[in-house]
């Protein structure tokens, strides 16, 4: 999800996505939950199209009354779930994959026929077929073609997953086959260096990977003919040219391995260095829009950045100077919860009354610290990351407040920490108690 989605989702009155339900009624989670997984499974085109995955997702949207937010994060969630669980049985066939693409497989049809996110097929490619320009480790590179470079970066994208690198014995019997080596593992200096080198080429293909003879293993290549052939071609952005030149016995402007990564990485939705960079933004730009929720309540509070420079460990992303109490519905009647921006927002231009008359459908918690979550909030990827990391939070400060800005699932699913962490979605709590007894919502101290 862009920054844009970011800015287009919040209203004039800083409340996101109203008229969405920021709590699933456990029927739509279920479906929407379901159609994740069987559209994951089957391979569906829209995990290997930027416009057929925006295309898809916002249908979705419409028939299961999340906002776009919402699915693409429910989905992304499944599918590194999904990941984790099935990317080892990739990595252990690494071999086999590499000779398809000497062989003339694209890499984007290696992912589609694999049914794995096309960058990091890019990437298990380039680990083996690529070396880097400096003589040092380009020797070193060289000599260390096997699986542990993916088990190393596998176990980076996905905690706790380990794979083996493929083996099979060399083959040069056909015509232009060559089969990739397999030898000893290299030294963890090496796979760092490795590590660096191929995670700069697919950041910047065109210039790590654009010269074949100097960004790949000469014994490999023969596969630079074995590619790109007919139309369909690169072209470039500017003079609109073949970045290619299939009719050119000298070398292509561009390789074909240095094409291929782009158009994997292009083609996307959910990995690579773009997404990477576009997840972290919006990561800050929602810290960012807490902090001023916060502001403009008039509630002093220490960022995760003023913690770490006092060197404080563990830090959420806000920690409040005082605890204050936060007006949450009971959870007897949370199922039955709709946002809509009228309803859920006092006006920031004055001081509102403070209407307490139906209190029995609320309850009060105190919190001392909020964490800002720019997800959606599903059962596995709270129960299995969110809640043990926020528990240590509650060791250390007390109870707190988990934000997840794009919904989450029914409460009744979601664990708590014993009651010890407050689950909100789309905004911060729109009345918030002072321990001195005064109310503060938006716009600053409220009148009861």
């Amino acid at each position: 999800m862009s920054s844009s989605h970011l800015r287009s989702s919040i209203s004039s009155s800083g409340n996101p996505r109203g008229g969405y339900h920021l709590e699933c009624s456990s029927g739509d989670y279920d479906q929407a939950e379901a159609w994740c997984r069987q559209t994951i499974s089957s391979g569906h085109e829209m995990m290997f199209s930027l416009k057929a995955f925006h295309e898809e997702i916002g249908s979705a949207s419409g028939r299961f009354g999340l906002s776009f937010e919402a699915i693409h994060s429910l989905f992304r969630n499944a599918h590194v779930i999904h990941m984790k669980r099935n990317s080892h049985s990739i990595r252990s066939q690494t071999m086999r994959h590499v000779k398809s693409y000497l062989n003339g497989t694209a890499i984007l049809n290696l992912s589609k026929k694999c049914n794995y996110p096309p960058s990091m097929m890019a990437r298990l490619i380039v680990e083996n077929v690529a070396h880097s320009s400096s003589p040092s480790s380009s020797s070193s590179h060289s000599n260390s073609h096997n699986g542990t470079k993916g088990r190393e970066t596998s176990t980076n994208l996905f905690d706790g997953t380990t794979s083996s690198g493929g083996g099979g014995k060399n083959n040069t019997n056909s015509h232009n086959t060559a089969a990739p080596r397999n030898t000893s593992a290299a030294s963890n200096n090496n796979n760092n260096t490795t590590k660096k080198f191929v995670t700069e080429a697919l950041r910047h293909p065109e210039k790590v990977l654009g010269c074949a003879s100097t960004s790949i293993l000469p014994e490999y290549m023969f596969s630079e003919k074995n590619g790109f052939k007919g139309p369909g071609q690169l072209l470039d952005n500017f003079s609109q040219k073949p970045l290619y030149d299939t009719n050119s016995d000298h070398s292509p402007l561009l390789s074909r391995l240095c094409l291929e990564v782009r158009e994997a990485i292009d083609s996307d939705p959910m990995y690579g260095p773009r997404q990477d960079r576009e997840r972290h933004n919006v990561g800050i730009e929602y810290e960012l829009l807490l902090e001023q929720e916060l502001r403009s309540m008039d509630i002093p509070f220490e960022t995760e950045a003023e913690l770490r420079v006092r060197g404080t460990a563990r830090t959420p992303d806000i920690l409040l100077a005082c605890p204050v109490g936060v007006r949450v519905r009971k959870k007897e009647s949370r199922s039955q919860l709709h946002i809509n921006n009228e309803e859920n927002t006092p006006s920031p231009q004055k001081p509102s009354l403070v209407n307490l008359d139906d209190d029995g459908e609320y309850e009060w918690k105190i919190v001392c610290w909020i964490d800002s979550k720019a997800l959606f909030g599903d059962v596995e990827t709270h129960t299995n990351s969110v809640l043990p990391q926020v528990e240590t939070y509650v060791h250390r400060f007390g109870p707190g407040l988990v934000l997840y800005w794009f919904g989450h699932a029914p409460l009744s699913r979601l664990g708590d920490g014993h009651g010890d962490v407050v689950i909100v979605g789309g905004n911060v709590p729109d009345l918030l108690l002072m321990p001195t007894g005064e109310f503060h919502g938006r716009g600053g101290r409220l009148m009861v």
